[in-house]
C-alpha cells in the first residue's frame, strides 16, 4: 500500500490551490452608474406602461352584461318564499327581462354569480370524500368521517356525494330566451356540457363501475345530500352520459371559490344555431329561473353574467392596472434619481463631503 502524504501543522487546513476554492474564477461586477441605471428605469417604465395599455385594451374589448335577479320584478316572491327552510321542497319560478344594446359577437359563456358565500372556508372545504366522487365501490357506502355530519342521513344511510360542499349545491336553472322585433321568441340553446378541467371530468371525479347495472342500481343504498331535490344519478335529464359524479353541473361547484364573490359556468352558446351563429344579437331578452337556492342565511346576493372571453380571459382589470401603477412608480423614481443626479452633478463634484 501507497502511503499517503499526512499533512500537519498550520497549513493542514489549507484548501486546494484551484481557481475554484482560492475564487480566482473569472466574475463581472457591475458597475452601476447614472448612464446605466437611470436608462434601465426608464426603459422598464415604458415596457410595463406599454403592456398595462395593451392589457388593458384587450381587457375592454369584452362585452359583459350583469345581472342581479336575487329580488328583482317578480322573483322578489321566490325570494320571500325561501326566507323559509320549510318551502324547500316547494318551486317557485319567475322571469327577469333585458335588453342588449350592442351584439356580443362569438362566443358568449353564460355565468351564475353568488355574493358573501364563503367556499374557501376551511372546514367547509375539507368537507368532502375525494375518494368517493372517484368511483370507488368500498367508499360509496362508507364516506369519510370529514363529510359529517353529512355523511350520513338520521337513519345511517350513506349520502352520496357526502359532505358540505355537496350538500350546498348551487340548483336554480336557467332558460335563455330571444325576443325578436316581429314578436316571435326564439329560445337560446346553451351547451351544458364541456364546462369542466379536463383533469377534473377525466380524473378527479369518476362514476362508479356500473357491471351491466344502471346507474341508479350502482347507487341503490345510498341517498342525495339533504338539500337536494334530485338524486345524483338523474341530474340531467335530457343527457345520461351526464349523470352521476361526472355530471358537469356538480364538478364545476366542487372546485371551490377562493374569494366569497365569485361567478361559476353555467353554459356555453351553442352557435350551431344560425340565429347566433355570430353570437347573441342586440335586442330583447329574458331568463326564466327555476329560483331554489336560498341567499338570505348567509346575506348573499345572485346574479348571472353574459361574457366574451379573449385569451386573457374576461373582463378583470387587475392586472393592467397593476402593470399601470408599477410603471408610474418606476417612472416617478427615474425622475427623483434624475433631478438628484442632475443637482449634485454628472462627475460628483458638487456632492458634499
Amino acid at each position: 500500500m501507497g502511503k499517503t502524504k499526512d499533512k500537519s501543522g498550520p497549513l493542514a487546513r489549507r484548501p486546494d490551490n484551484s481557481a475554484f476554492k482560492q475564487q480566482r474564477l473569472p466574475a463581472w461586477s457591475p458597475m452601476l452608474t447614472a448612464n446605466t441605471v437611470l436608462p434601465f428605469f426608464y426603459l422598464l417604465a415604458v415596457v410595463c406602461m406599454l403592456l398595462g395599455v395593451w392589457l388593458l385594451l384587450l381587457v375592454q374589448s369584452t362585452q359583459e352584461i350583469k345581472l342581479d335577479y336575487t329580488d328583482l320584478g317578480n322573483c322578489n316572491e321566490c325570494f320571500d318564499l325561501r326566507r323559509n327552510v320549510s318551502n324547500a321542497a316547494q318551486a317557485c319560478s319567475c322571469r327577469v327581462e333585458f335588453s342588449i344594446d350592442k351584439s356580443l359577437k362569438g362566443d358568449v359563456f353564460f355565468y351564475y354569480g353568488l355574493k358573501n358565500f364563503h367556499q374557501n372556508l376551511r372546514r367547509y372545504m375539507d368537507s368532502r370524500d375525494d375518494g368517493q366522487t372517484l368511483g370507488r365501490i368500498k367508499i360509496l357506502k362508507n364516506p369519510s368521517t370529514y363529510c359529517a355530519p353529512f355523511d350520513k342521513d338520521k337513519y345511517g344511510v350513506p349520502i352520496a356525494p357526502c359532505g358540505a360542499v355537496a350538500n350546498s349545491m348551487f340548483n336554480d336553472s336557467f332558460s335563455l330566451t330571444y325576443h325578436l322585433s316581429s314578436g316571435r321568441s326564439v329560445p337560446v340553446p346553451l351547451l351544458r356540457t364541456g364546462l369542466t378541467w379536463y383533469t377534473d371530468k377525466n380524473v378527479k371525479f369518476r362514476n362508479p363501475r356500473t357491471d351491466n347495472l344502471t346507474l341508479a342500481e350502482v347507487f341503490e343504498g345510498t341517498r342525495p345530500p339533504l338539500y337536494w331535490q334530485t338524486p345524483v344519478y338523474s341530474l340531467d335529464p335530457r343527457d345520461p352520459n351526464n349523470n352521476g359524479f361526472i355530471n358537469e353541473d356538480l364538478i364545476v361547484w366542487m372546485r371551490e371559490a377562493a374569494f366569497p364573490n365569485f361567478k361559476k359556468l353555467y353554459g356555453i352558446l351553442n352557435r350551431a344555431d344560425p340565429n347566433f351563429e355570430k353570437g347573441l344579437p342586440k335586442g330583447n331578452y329574458s331568463i326564466d329561473i327555476s329560483y331554489n337556492f336560498p341567499v338570505q342565511h348567509f346575506q348573499g346576493r345572485k346574479g348571472v353574467v353574459l361574457t366574451t372571453l379573449t385569451w386573457f380571459g374576461g373582463q378583470n382589470h387587475f392586472l393592467p392596472i397593476a402593470y399601470l401603477v408599477t410603471s408610474s412608480l418606476i417612472l416617478l423614481a427615474a425622475v427623483v434619481l434624475t433631478v438628484a443626479w442632475w443637482k449634485f452633478g454628472k462627475d460628483g463634484k458638487n456632492m458634499k463631503e
